[in-house]
């Protein structure tokens, strides 16, 4: 048996220096690995020990919510068409819903909800009579 003894000494968060701390938040905020991942990699004792380095490091918006978050890390350009056609799509179905939401109101109740922009908007443009 082994007479020598290991001393197991508990780290602080002031014991990591402050590039090791940039260090983690930049891995994490590029998503390659978690936060728990980081803490097991890295040996850290802390349970919220990283997220405080996140927010107290970090570029990220904690208050924003997660949607916006994602599109402010750095998308490669088919990541943004990607997701502006997405959008867009989501825009047409919208505006087609709408469309025909108003149809029904038209036909259910006999209600002209549309407005006639054509006809009051030609009058405008027609040369004044002298």
């Amino acid at each position: 048996m082994d007479n020598s003894t290991t001393t197991r000494r508990k780290r602080s968060q002031r014991d990591y220096p402050l590039a090791f701390k940039f260090s983690v938040v930049q891995q994490i905020e590029q998503g390659e690995m978690t936060y728990s991942q980081a803490q097991s990699t890295y040996g850290i004792q802390g349970k919220s020990t990283v997220l405080v380095w996140l927010r107290k490091y970090g570029i990220l918006n904690w208050s924003a919510p997660r949607d916006q978050l994602m599109t402010k890390l750095k998308e490669t350009p088919a990541q943004t068409i990607k997701r502006l056609e997405k959008e867009l799509e989501d825009a047409r179905q919208h505006t087609l819903l709408l469309n025909e939401m108003v149809n029904i109101i038209d036909t259910e109740y006999g209600g002209n909800i549309r407005k006639k922009y054509l006809s009051k908007g030609l009058d405008g443009f027609k040369p004044k009579a002298k």
